[in-house]
């Protein structure tokens, strides 16, 4: 069964520590992950002109592009413990409402997290 990628800012915090959480709780192995600072050398290079340090990105086991908000809500559906989770954030225009606070978050993320000098590739 293909794998969903995940691509997160390895220079970020609150990125690095989340990816850590999901990968805990991730024991059916449904994701990947790989950090935005190594797209270049990777098949997913198309990617590098989208917002990638402002929103997380995934492209899905059926190749399906995923970001921001719909990414993080594809990511808890996928993990079987945070399925359950997930399920309301698929009511109706739920996403209007979570995707502007999801940008929010993520703008705010370096000032309110700080940032590591050197990405935290493991």
């Amino acid at each position: 069964m293909a794998k969903n990628l995940v691509f997160f800012d390895a220079q970020c915090p609150l990125c690095y520590h989340t990816k850590k959480i999901l990968q805990v709780l991730d024991w059916k192995k449904r994701i990947s992950w790989m950090a935005v600072q190594e797209i270049e050398e990777s098949p997913y290079a198309f990617l590098r002109s989208n917002d990638l340090y402002d929103q997380i990105y995934m492209v899905s086991s059926s190749n399906l592009i995923f970001s921001g908000f719909h990414t993080i809500r594809k990511i808890l559906f996928e993990i079987p413990l945070t399925r359950l989770l997930s399920m309301p954030l698929f009511l109706p225009f739920i996403d209007k409402i979570l995707q502007p606070l999801y940008l929010f978050i993520s703008k705010n993320r370096y000032r309110w997290f700080g940032r590591y000098e050197v990405p935290q590739f493991d």
